[in-house]
């Protein structure tokens, strides 16, 4: 047993530098291999990540944009909408004054039309009733001078 145990100590002696090495070598690759590439990793973690956050922002951004400018659009139609409405009142409007003014000047050219056509038949009726007397009068002198 003891040559075993002196067997076993020759082993981890002739063990320990590489333990040591290994050791060394483990906390040397940490520091000088490890450590910039957990760095650097980190930093393009937040790089994709500030990216991310930034593509999400530009989007939001770019969605509240394309709101407001939808509202514009809409604010601006409803103007163009409420202008058309007020010019075809306007229209409507002069419309009716010109109508109203042709209605008139009509009805007043009827009016004169029918007292010219009223004096017309007067002196019409004058002339028949003179024509009628003095065609019965030489009707009358006609037959006399027939019967005498």
């Amino acid at each position: 047993m003891e040559s075993t145990l002196q067997a076993l100590g020759q082993i981890v002696l002739r063990g320990l530098p590489t333990f040591f090495l290994l050791l060394l070598l483990h906390f040397y690759l940490k520091r000088t291999f490890f450590a910039p590439l957990d760095k650097v990793l980190a930093e393009r973690f937040e790089a994709t990540t500030g990216a991310r956050k930034q593509a999400e922002s530009a989007m939001a951004r770019a969605e509240a944009k394309a709101l407001e400018y939808e509202e514009a659009i809409r604010a601006a139609r409803t103007e163009v909408y409420k202008d058309n409405e007020a010019m075809r009142k306007q229209w409507r409007e002069q419309q009716s004054v010109m109508l109203a003014e042709a209605r008139a000047k009509s009805e007043t050219a009827v009016a004169v039309a029918k007292a010219e056509m009223a004096g017309d038949v007067r002196t019409a009726r004058e002339n028949l009733h003179a024509d009628s007397d003095r065609i019965a009068d030489g009707i009358v002198a006609a037959i006399l001078r027939r019967t005498a």
